[in-house]
């Protein structure tokens, strides 16, 4: 399985002389991904949303996973925030390897877990190269 990211991710922002501020993108969910013998498993790292306002779309190759908050969610005037719980679209690339109709997805404990079944027999090949 192959994957890339949606959206553009914010820096760090450089005031003149002021102490630097952490911009945080509400484009982003943290992502884990792992294999077992039969599946990838895809952690999206979400606290405090809605199961409900989860979206997964699967078009050609490509598995789409976004979040929109429902409309008037609380915006609290924040003291000190190191997350966001706002919008989010992650986009994956999915190989032939990739069961897309049979994905499946669940929300528990702030974690969006994606499995993505492989295909009996369709092995992806790895190459080993050199560096020179």
């Amino acid at each position: 399985m192959y994957y890339n990211q949606s959206g553009t991710a914010k820096g760090a922002h450089y005031g003149s002389g002021h102490r630097h501020a952490l911009i945080r993108s509400t484009q982003r969910a943290a992502v884990n991904i792992y294999k077992t013998d039969n599946s990838y498993e895809m952690l999206v790292f979400a606290p405090g949303r809605i199961k409900d306002n989860f979206q997964l779309n699967v078009k050609g190759t490509e598995l789409t996973v976004s979040y929109l908050p429902p409309e008037g969610f609380p915006r609290p005037e924040w003291v000190r925030r190191e997350y966001s719980r706002g919008a989010f679209e992650r986009t994956f690339t999915l190989d032939e390897t990739i069961d897309a109709k049979s994905i499946s997805a669940k929300y528990e404990d702030g974690v969006l877990q994606v499995t993505l079944p492989l295909i009996p027999g369709k092995e992806t090949t790895s190459q080993e190269i050199k560096v020179s």
